[in-house]
């Protein structure tokens, strides 16, 4: 993307090699102090687990994909290039990373973080989304709207063939093997994202992927954010061997 990246890390617990486990920011991509970082004692949950936590900070309204075009607003982003080939290398030489790899988003990134599991099947091994919609081309007002208010052109990102491409619902055969979660909660605008979610896990299940899914109680806010994110430890931790 020509630029640096700056990425929040926690090493893992243990010394020496390590499973890794990216972990993506929400609509405004960290870069507005809004994030696990910030608004969660994600931290304290993982200090003495064996694992690297990573979370790039950028990449706001870019559903951390490759884009079609430079975004007048949001730049070059080129997301599915860093996430699946240039940053798990940088980590891996840096952090000492073992290989073993989970991916896992929050809101505008749940869905994406499934959809980089089903292009990249052999660096993920297991996937996440906490109040995100994996359906994407079902939800793709949703996904315009969300590029909008972060003053980009949707235009600029996906072709409508693009939702298909990257709808990890409609590419299931891509995450057979891989470990899934995904979790919603039940109030306000959380109620058509847990019907997304609900559906997704159906279909995909239906579709021979394993997913763990789970209803949570409460708003779009950080309080279901990170409860979704501590009851899929249950999932992602022993995928990796962490």
């Amino acid at each position: 993307m020509h630029r640096t990246i700056m990425n929040n890390v926690l090493p893992a617990s243990g010394g020496g090699k390590a499973p890794v486990l990216y972990l993506l920011h929400g609509a405004g991509g960290g870069s507005d102090h809004i994030g696990w970082e910030w608004n969660t004692g994600y931290r304290e949950f993982f200090r003495n687990k064996n694992v690297t936590v990573v979370s790039p900070v950028g990449g706001a309204g870019s559903f951390y994909s490759n884009w079609r075009a430079r975004d007048p607003k949001l730049g070059l982003n080129k997301w599915q290039t860093y996430l699946t080939r240039e940053l798990p290398a940088a980590v891996n030489r840096h952090f000492g990373g073992n290989g073993r790899n989970a991916i896992a988003g929050v809101s505008m990134s749940g869905g994406p973080a499934i959809d980089l599991a089903a292009r990249a099947p052999r660096l993920y091994r297991a996937a996440a989304s906490y109040s995100g919609c994996p359906a994407q081309a079902l939800g793709f007002p949703a996904v315009m709207g969300t590029v909008i208010g972060q003053g980009g052109n949707p235009l600029n990102m996906w072709t409508p063939g693009d939702y298909v491409v990257h709808d990890p619902v409609l590419n299931a055969a891509r995450l057979r093997g891989r470990a899934i979660y995904i979790s919603a909660g039940d109030v306000g605008p959380e109620l058509p994202i847990r019907a997304c979610s609900d559906g997704s896990a159906a279909a995909l299940r239906a579709q021979g992927v394993r997913v763990t899914s789970d209803g949570l109680h409460g708003d779009h806010g950080w309080p279901v954010f990170e409860a979704g994110l501590r009851q899929s430890w249950r999932v992602i931790g022993p995928a990796i061997g962490a």
